[in-house]
């Protein structure tokens, strides 16, 4: 099936779905990833920490024609944002893939703390004019972090990859990207360990609409113009999750599921202003 887009402030468009494939690894891993391909995926969501750059990188050396419509995903660990380790990071990532590029490289954490993701998104900016990489962006990065990015480099993130779910709305970051031209990506889009997909208010909605409480949560991630990452590797769950655009939402029930939001929402209390990961 044909997925939707988004397009960023330079034109630049994004599948307005994606797969995440954190524990998809080994050949079950590219079994599972090679059907996601074939029942109509694009963006496929890996990193360095995932482990599973090789598994990614086969199943899309195995897609065949279709190679060039896929926007394989990577992003840089926290212990590698100084310029020169950042620049062989990202051409071992190459390597695993097995690709001739990566074609979305993503700073996975700011680590605000270490104080080096500037260092870290020029060496980005290096691989793309390389060629090693064909976008770039961020995950995880605050405005403000955004912000001293452009500042100091001159260069927007194509995309900032950030936690989003009905627990953990995020309007205001929204907006801050929306304004920008930043496209914003949905990690743990369904929740993770919690029990937001029995929540009252969504499985009512799923009732209403005849579809399931996954597909009524990622449709309204569809909705506010997120691109939500599911993970997913049995075949039935990767079709369901792409059936979420003949999900209509009413504006009522998108602000009621919004409404849904928590002041402690965030899933595991990663706040980026202080979390760090390496």
């Amino acid at each position: 099936m044909a997925i939707p887009t988004l397009a960023a402030a330079d034109g630049t468009t994004l599948p307005a779905i994606g797969l995440g494939t954190y524990r998809l690894t080994g050949s079950g891993g590219v079994d599972a990833i090679g059907h996601a391909i074939r029942v109509g995926y694009r963006l496929l969501d890996s990193a360095v920490n995932y482990e599973n750059e090789g598994a990614v990188g086969r199943a899309a050396r195995s897609a065949g024609d279709v190679r060039d419509e896929l926007v394989v995903t990577s992003k840089l660990p926290g212990r590698h944002h100084r310029y020169a380790e950042a620049l062989t990071t990202i051409e071992e990532s190459v390597f695993r893939t097995g690709l001739d590029r990566i074609d979305l490289y993503l700073i996975h954490w700011p680590n605000p703390k270490v104080g080096l993701y500037v260092e870290a998104w020029k060496a980005l900016i290096e691989a793309r004019e390389r060629g090693l990489v064909r976008h770039i962006g961020l995950s995880n990065f605050l405005p403000e972090h955004v912000d001293r990015l452009v500042s100091e480099t001159g260069v927007a993130p194509l995309v900032n990859q950030i936690e989003v779910h009905p627990y953990f709305p995020q309007q205001e970051a929204l907006d801050y990207h929306r304004e920008r031209g930043i496209l914003v990506q949905g990690w743990s889009p369904l929740g993770r360990g919690n029990d937001l997909q029995e929540n009252p208010v969504i499985t009512e909605i799923a009732a209403a609409h005849g579809v399931t409480p996954a597909q009524v949560i990622l449709a309204w991630h569809v909705a506010r113009q997120v691109i939500p990452l599911p993970k997913a590797a049995s075949p039935q769950r990767q079709q369901e999750n792409l059936a979420v655009f003949d999900v209509a939402l009413t504006e009522a029930e998108i602000e009621v599921i919004t409404a849904l939001g928590r002041p402690d929402g965030r899933l595991a209390g990663q706040d980026p202003a202080v979390y760090e990961e390496f």
